[in-house]
């Protein structure tokens, strides 16, 4: 069986709904995120990324990780991107062409808008004027990714071969970092309604209930 470890509130999220999804079933071990816990090392301390065992596992101390008849695999969209090719159309790509075009959009969304998307959603809360500036010029530097991708999904609907798969996922969740940017997510009605589509699916809400129910 498929393992997954990372709690839900982490990319962990991304294959998660993924699995879903496809109909996955999956064992999760709730790995969190060392810098949440006051003290990561203490001998109380839960399972986290400094933990000796999930290092054993992961050298890099990050989650999520899977497991995956013998694969050891990081990088939340390495995973999603590898599952979705084991499994193949719908939500995978149906040849190498649609196989290349998920790993672009999926490449995009990393690359061209996580970082910035991120700032924003830890950052907009303050009220520190530093943190302002910061976030404003992180929305000022999302406007051409995100215009690139208004401008794809009005056209086509989602983001490959027309139909909703990995890379509406991949994409997705990070948008979704930007998400309550609400002067910045206005100037894109198109990824607007598209998110509200893939938030509406109900291997989403599964995934985002689960993740609600875990402790902030």
């Amino acid at each position: 069986m498929l393992t997954i470890h990372g709690v839900s509130r982490s990319r962990a999220s991304r294959i998660i709904w993924l699995c879903h999804e496809i109909g996955i079933e999956f064992r999760q071990v709730p790995v969190i995120q060392a810098y949440r816990l006051p003290d990561p090392d203490a001998a109380d301390a839960p399972l986290n990324t400094h933990s000796p065992a999930f290092l054993r596992l992961s050298p890099g101390g990050a989650v999520p990780v899977i497991q995956d008849d013998g694969l050891v695999l990081s990088e939340s969209m390495a995973c999603t991107l590898y599952l979705a090719r084991k499994y193949g159309a719908p939500f995978g790509p149906g040849d190498t062409p649609e196989d290349a075009l998920m790993m672009q959009w999926s490449f995009y969304a990393a690359t061209a808008i996580e970082p910035d998307a991120l700032t924003l959603l830890f950052l907009s809360a303050s009220s520190k004027p530093d943190d302002r500036v910061i976030c404003t010029n992180a929305s000022e530097r999302l406007i051409r990714p995100l215009m690139v991708v208004e401008d794809h999904l009005s056209r086509h609907g989602y983001m490959v071969a027309g139909r909703f798969t990995v890379a509406d996922i991949n994409m997705a969740e990070v948008i979704r970092y930007a998400q309550g940017r609400a002067d910045l997510m206005t100037r894109f009605p198109a990824i607007q309604a598209w998110l509200s589509d893939c938030q509406a699916r109900p291997a989403f809400r599964k995934m985002w209930e689960a993740r609600l129910a875990e402790p902030e």
